[in-house]
């Protein structure tokens, strides 16, 4: 869980007991490159780069700035509207190229993580954005003080360690789709609910780990649970996504969603959550590809610190420690 994103990203709490569910150098070819000065890789690579840049040249600031490393954290109300419109745009855009794509949804996210913890922005924000899109942030901020909610309010009670996890890459995208309406065929559960929460219970399967109520897999459940809706492998993507989409079948999901949502994660945090994510992108298709590029963070007593593809621990690691090995890593909230 996440905190100012999503609860499973940040915590991994589960609240009620169901599921939670080369490098080789090839010296002669190395040789050869080095003897003829500029090889054509380095060529490659000096003409992708000077393309990339002339690509983010052409960005609204703020995505340029995505693009280029990390977002920027908004410090005003109206550089907030225009991070999210920026990347709003570039999500809805299906010819957004994938690197543009990828650096929008990490804006998105920072900026819905930023627009979360201060509620005094609202109305300014709101004042500052496009009358098309004013739903849309709202949905999402919505959906993500609803999670915050779900987590102790003051510091001090937060983690002062990192989590035992590791942070894998996710399936590609088009698969994990294919999973979802084949689930939805199959079961009569609406995509967007079961990429919902994929997406929130482990960031599309990025995380690797065991939650504190014994959840495993990308759909987080409880082996016990997964002894009755699960099929093949907990860890397996596909099989992962099936038992979701049996398990909310049984609890009557074509009756109630929220119910059935609610046997799920017994918090009606978690399912306003949940609903508001999926509603939106049943409203906005692309929204999945948006999210499909949040990274992981995870919150502690000094801010929500960033857990990039490749983070692993077999321990808790004081967050103090592992800040000092990887500044890049810095809280972007304090």
């Amino acid at each position: 869980m996440t905190e100012p994103d999503w609860p499973r990203l940040d915590q991994r709490a589960r609240l009620g007991s169901v599921p939670r569910p080369r490098f080789l150098i090839i010296l002669t070819l190395l040789l050869a490159l080095t003897a003829c000065g500029l090889g054509d890789s380095d060529r490659s690579r000096e003409q992708g780069s000077t393309a990339a840049s002339e690509q983010n040249a052409s960005l609204p600031k703020a995505l340029a700035q995505a693009a280029a490393g990390r977002p920027h954290v908004a410090t005003s109300p109206q550089e907030l509207a225009k991070q999210v419109v920026a990347a709003e745009q570039a999500i809805a855009g299906a010819s957004t190229p994938a690197d543009v794509l990828q650096a929008a949804g990490h804006l998105q996210q920072v900026g819905y993580r930023t627009l979360s913890t201060r509620p005094q922005w609202d109305a300014a924000v709101r004042k500052a954005l496009p009358a098309g899109l004013r739903r849309v942030v709202a949905d999402n901020v919505a959906s993500r003080r609803e999670f915050r909610s779900m987590h102790p309010t003051s510091r001090r009670h937060l983690h002062k360690d990192l989590p035992d996890w590791r942070i894998v890459a996710a399936a590609p995208a088009k698969q994990l789709l294919e999973h979802y309406r084949a689930a939805e065929a199959r079961f009569g559960v609406d995509w967007e609910y079961l990429a919902s929460i994929n997406f929130i219970e482990t960031s599309f399967g990025r995380i690797r780990g065991t939650s504190v109520a014994g959840a495993k897999g990308p759909m987080q459940f409880i082996p016990t649970t997964w002894d009755i809706y699960g099929r093949g492998d907990i860890d397996s993507v596909r099989d992962s996504i099936f038992a979701a989409g049996r398990f909310l079948k049984a609890q009557g999901f074509a009756r109630s969603p929220a119910a059935a949502l609610f046997r799920y994660n017994n918090s009606s945090a978690y399912v306003r959550g949940v609903s508001l994510v999926a509603k939106l992108m049943q409203r906005r298709p692309r929204a999945f590809y948006g999210y499909y590029h949040w990274k992981v963070y995870y919150l502690t007593r000094l801010g929500s610190v960033l857990l990039p593809e490749g983070y692993v621990s077999k321990r808790r690691i004081p967050v103090r420690t592992y800040l000092a090995e990887h500044p890049e890593s810095r809280p972007t909230d304090r």
